[in-house]
């Protein structure tokens, strides 16, 4: 591939709710442009970004993938995006490396949840975008209504720029509303459209479309207003320099039409990604840090260089692949940077434009532009590489916590040797997954955004590194407190043929609030326990409450005040009173009320408006509670707070509920105490899991 000039460099992602057709277009884009040599399938497994087993499998993406195409002797990067929920957090990491945002839309389905949430990603990065109607050559799609539907979601400043010649299977072109011309497509062609007049039926449509369009680009400039006042419309050319500043400025969402799946419009939507999106340079500088202060870097050749990593591939044969983007200068080929989080030298030998899984060497890659390099060493996603006596730190994409865990256990001793090896190297690759040990459960858990999510880590274990797991749900960390106070003795008192043992002391237990832990107190006064005694009574207490009371679990929120006692100059000794600390623990305990805590998360729910009701019923039979509500266009935000015991299953239950159109997210907030019930439940089952260990061991 050429080395293609900042001016000449378009990086665009193509966002969009799952199924909506993202990869489609792209493998559409691709054959029009001459990339590839037939128009590829997600059906069939053929699509350049849809590369990974899992998600020819699926029939999915799963993993954000770039392909350059060069078009009018430009270089075009498409970043094509996962549309999952459970999937979402990648999108989000990916779309910092673009300078506009293509937001596809089903024909039939119109605005989704995640249609919102990629919109909001994109305001955030303030990137211009553009609205693509896709899929309008299905049964019951209809450009109308998911046009209004569209304005209704993102507002009037989502305006048709095109129309579409025929519905459902006789759409086969489009209108062009700016030169007023119509361009008509072969299903399965190359994706360039034959010109032609606009049909005698659309005339008044595409009249009044167009007069729409004039005024919505001149709202927003003075001299054209001016202009569009005194003539009543605009010339083409000024009409272009217009729209092409409103859709910079985002002032305008152009709406356009398009079939990804027979390739119809190809060609027109390259063109307006050339003509209305900027280049990386116009996108104005990147903000970062040098020494911990702000600072700015503009993207041009001119500057030293810097290098933004977006994303990570963990590939089992070239290692760890690195996608960046040349924030500013020229990346050459065996190129030597540093990283600047670790300091860390780095060589890029073989550097070049990216292409699904392929990297297309190349000797440079100019500012702006987006490539790939293999075997960094100590480079991970977020991280920036820049020359050493011109350091700067651009910030890394802030992603969600995980909001599910589950417990991941080795099939046999061989995977249990290569697990976490293997599960550091998808780590790299995924910023959405936490892997991570329970003190108190003592398990391994892999965190992920979904039950969907975390089986596919799984799946690419045991595929690309031969390592077999079991997943299960998590063991819930409760705890155990006590509502009541106490006043107690502990005695420890034993004979034997040489030294005794002995060890007395009286101390006082009293609850603490929420989130205190644990504070020992030392009143004792005149000698009756010696100084050096003290700290092991607080270790007898503190090992005590760590194999629990009730049912195991750690005692927390809890102080304890030691105050009076007794010794013996001969037989007293660190163990007696360690060991009377636990006697006294042991009877505080029986006295002050114990009772059983459980972990309580707060769960936002997103999803369409019309499941509102039946997901705050099923909420409500999780023991949970609604603590606020929120309408967004045709998105119902739902939070509340729920157990963590009742929240296990509820991905497969909220995809059941709402035909896998909501999703959520869970992190914990507190402890509460756990009803009744259910208290005594997990009481008896502690007990009973045992008598069965006790039983085994016999």
């Amino acid at each position: 591939m050429k080395v293609y000039e900042t001016s000449d460099i378009r990086n665009v992602a193509l966002v969009g709710h799952g199924n909506s057709g993202k990869t489609s277009l792209v493998a559409g884009f691709l054959f029009t442009a001459g990339a590839t040599n037939r128009l590829t399938r997600t059906e069939d497994g053929t699509t350049i970004t849809d590369f990974d087993e899992d998600e020819i499998a699926r029939k999915i993406t799963i993993s954000s993938a770039v392909a350059a195409v060069e078009w009018n002797k430009k270089k075009i990067n498409l970043i094509d995006t996962p549309g999952f929920n459970i999937f979402i957090n990648d999108t989000k990491a990916s779309m910092v490396a673009a300078d506009a945002a293509v937001v596809v839309v089903d024909g039939v389905a119109g605005v989704e949840v995640q249609t919102e949430k990629v919109w909001t990603f994109a305001q955030e990065f303030e990137l211009p975008r553009a609205i693509v109607i896709n899929k309008l050559d299905r049964e019951r799609s209809s450009f109308e209504r998911t046009l209004e539907n569209v304005q209704s979601v993102f507002g009037r400043t989502a305006v048709p720029v095109q129309l579409p010649l025929g519905v459902e299977r006789d759409f086969n072109g489009v209108v062009d509303l700016v030169r007023m011309k119509s361009y008509t497509y072969t299903p399965d062609g190359d994706g360039k459209g034959k010109e032609a007049p606009i049909p005698a039926n659309l005339a008044d449509a595409a009249q009044a479309a167009h007069e729409a369009l004039v005024e919505m680009v001149a709202e927003g400039n003075d001299a054209l207003m001016e202009e569009f006042f005194e003539k009543g419309t605009l010339p083409v050319e000024h009409i272009l320099e217009g729209l092409r500043d409103a859709v910079r400025g985002m002032r305008i969402f152009p709406v356009l039409c398009a079939s990804g799946l027979h390739n119809v419009a190809s060609d027109l939507l390259l063109n307006f990604f050339l003509e209305d999106f900027p280049n990386p340079a116009e996108r104005g500088p990147w903000k970062g840090a040098v020494n911990g202060a702000g600072a700015e870097r503009e993207v041009k050749d001119s500057v030293p260089v810097s290098a933004f990593v977006f994303k990570t591939v963990a590939d089992p044969f070239a290692g760890r692949v690195s996608y960046f983007k040349v924030v500013s200068g020229i990346v050459r080929n065996d190129a030597n940077l540093v990283n600047a989080r670790s300091a860390a030298a780095e060589r890029l030998s073989h550097i070049g434009a990216l292409f699904g899984k392929t990297i297309h060497p190349v000797t440079e890659l100019h500012a702006g532009d987006l490539g790939g390099v293999a075997k960094l060493k100590d480079t991970l996603t977020g991280d920036t590489l820049g020359e050493k006596a011109s350091l700067i730190a651009y910030p890394p994409v802030n992603l969600p916590e995980p909001s599910i865990a589950y417990a991941i256990a080795a099939k046999t001793r061989n995977d249990e040797d290569r697990m976490g090896q293997a599960v550091h190297k998808i780590l790299e690759e995924d910023q959405a997954l936490r892997f991570y040990r329970d003190p108190q459960t003592k398990e391994f858990l892999l965190a992920g955004c979904g039950q969907q999510h975390v089986e596919v880590i799984v799946s690419r274990l045991k595929k690309r590194y031969g390592v077999d797991v079991e997943l299960h749900a998590p063991k819930i960390p409760y705890r155990e407190t006590i509502r009541g106070k106490a006043d107690v003795q502990g005695r420890h008192k034993k004979q034997t043929g040489g030294h005794g043992q002995f060890g007395d002391c009286w101390i006082r237990m009293e609850p603490l609030p929420r989130g205190e832990k644990f504070a020992f107190g030392n009143e004792v006064f005149g000698g009756a326990i010696p100084k050096n005694f003290i700290p092991a009574i607080e270790k007898g207490i503190v090992e005590a409450a760590e194999k629990g009371y009730l049912a195991g679990y750690p005692v927390v929120d809890f102080k304890v005040v030691v105050y009076d006692g007794s010794y013996h100059d001969v037989d007293s000794s660190e163990m007696s009173f360690k060991l009377a600390a636990r006697k006294a623990f042991k009877a505080a305990m029986e006295a002050a009320k114990p009772a059983l805590l459980e972990p309580v998360m707060n769960v936002e729910v997103q999803a369409p408006v019309e499941f509102a009701g039946d997901l705050m019923g099923d909420m409500n039979g999780r023991r949970g509670r609604i603590s606020g509500m929120d309408t967004k266009g045709g998105t119902q935000i739902i939070r509340a707070q729920a157990p963590m015991a009742e929240m296990l299953n509820y991905q497969n239950d909220l995809t059941s509920m709402t035909q896998g159109r909501a999703s959520f997210s869970m992190e914990f907030d507190h402890y509460d105490f756990v009803p009744g019930l259910q208290a005594e439940k997990i009481i008896a089952a502690a007990k009973a899991a045992k008598t069965g260990e006790e039983e085994e061991e016999e």
